[in-house]
């Protein structure tokens, strides 16, 4: 019956009417499983429509499919949020132009560019279809595995930055605020559940998103020294404002090339991701792989910096368009620290093994190849505490 009720509201089946209940109990676990039908469904009419037709067609095709099969859901979501937020108006207003139901040309617009990205996006699937049923397996395979892997990722950055805070409320409890971070700390463990009922990469953006900034709105209080020099007000980057986010952003880029080298060690295209869109010149791949890592690699490193006093103001350069960076000694330094940190030992909670901070990396490499390989039923993403 639940089952049914799921199917019912997230697709437009004929499965018949069933009961949902007000509160989505029981309903949200069957959300893998719709996703897997959708998916199967779409793959099945991109393969058809690619053995008749060429491959830009079939995409197209499929684009169509998945419309039909889910009714544009959330698509007024995007047609809304188009119409609102692209207007010059204050934000009144953009809340009203939201609200109207009509669409407008901004709308119009977003609706016309998510279409469009879908399309392409299955026209570049259908082009691999080979017109055998291993094909068609291999295509709804990758139309489901996406979305699995985007919420393994991103259920892992958002456990690490709870228990970032909770470790800092454990180890220093006399000097931070402890009510304000454990409310953080309930926030962030509340989006938990909802990042393992959504399969949808675009959701779990949205939701990744939200726990960023429920982390970073905190994370000036996980600063206990100097903070004159470090105080964080916000993330900034490309370019960095101020000697807090310089630090991290250069942690960002150490971790980054880590990983990146990983997963090219274990035979993976770093540049080709499901979390992040791919772009020319970007490591997607990479940039999901680091995101369950931040927090409890390269954040709490920096935090380490910061409170220890391993840097001062006089290792920071301001540049002319306010840009911060780190100056070649402190390089360095950070350098020396984060080669260090990568030799200290930890026991990995998935393996149950004893390896450096350094391993971790090719660790969660290996575990993706394998899970991408179907040597696993699922990836485990590095959930540290």
């Amino acid at each position: 019956m639940k089952f049914r009720a799921a199917l019912g509201f997230f697709t437009r089946l004929p499965v018949g009417s069933a009961p949902l209940p007000p509160t989505f109990q029981g309903v949200i676990v069957w959300l893998p499983a719709i996703g897997l039908i959708v998916g199967l469904l779409a793959a099945l009419a991109v393969a058809l429509a690619t053995l008749l037709l060429p491959a830009q067609l079939g995409g197209v095709i499929g684009c169509l499919v998945w419309v039909f099969i889910t009714g544009g859901l959330h698509l007024d979501g995007v047609a809304d949020c188009g119409d609102g937020l692209l207007v010059e108006a204050p934000p009144e207003r953009r809340l009203e132009i939201m609200k109207d139901s009509r669409l407008g040309t901004f709308g119009g617009a977003a609706l016309f560019f998510v279409l469009a990205l879908k399309a392409t996006a299955l026209c570049t699937l259908a082009a691999s279809f080979d017109g055998s049923w291993s094909g068609l397996l291999t295509l709804a395979g990758a139309c489901c595995m996406a979305g699995a892997l985007a919420r393994s990722m991103v259920f892992g950055k958002v456990y690490n930055a709870r228990w970032s805070i909770e470790r800092t409320c454990r180890d220093h409890a006399m000097r931070v605020d402890t009510e304000t971070l454990k409310a953080a700390s309930a926030k962030l463990k509340a989006l938990l559940p909802q990042v393992q009922a959504e399969t949808d990469s675009g959701s779990l953006r949205g939701l990744e998103g939200a726990g960023a900034a429920i982390y970073f709105d905190v994370f000036d209080r996980l600063i206990l020294n100097h903070k004159d020099v470090f105080s964080f007000t916000g993330r900034s980057r490309r370019p960095p404002l101020d000697p807090c986010n310089a630090l991290l952003s250069f942690a960002y880029s150490l971790l980054a090339n880590d990983c990146a080298a990983a997963l090219e060690a274990v035979g993976l295209d770093s540049y080709v991701g499901f979390l992040h869109t791919d772009r020319p010149g970007r490591q997607s791949l990479a940039a999901d792989l680091m995101e369950e890592l931040r927090p409890c690699f390269a954040d709490r490193f920096v935090l380490s910096a910061v409170n220890l006093g391993r840097f001062s103001a006089k290792d920071f350069e301001a540049q002319e368009n306010g840009a911060v960076y780190l100056s070649e000694n402190a390089r360095k330094t950070f350098l020396q620290g984060w080669q260090e940190k990568k030799r200290e030992e930890i026991r990995h909670p998935y393996l149950e093994e004893k390896l450096s901070w350094g391993m971790v990396p090719y660790a969660q490499a290996l575990l993706l190849a394998r899970y991408l390989r179907g040597d696993l039923d699922d990836y485990p993403p590095f959930l540290w505490k």
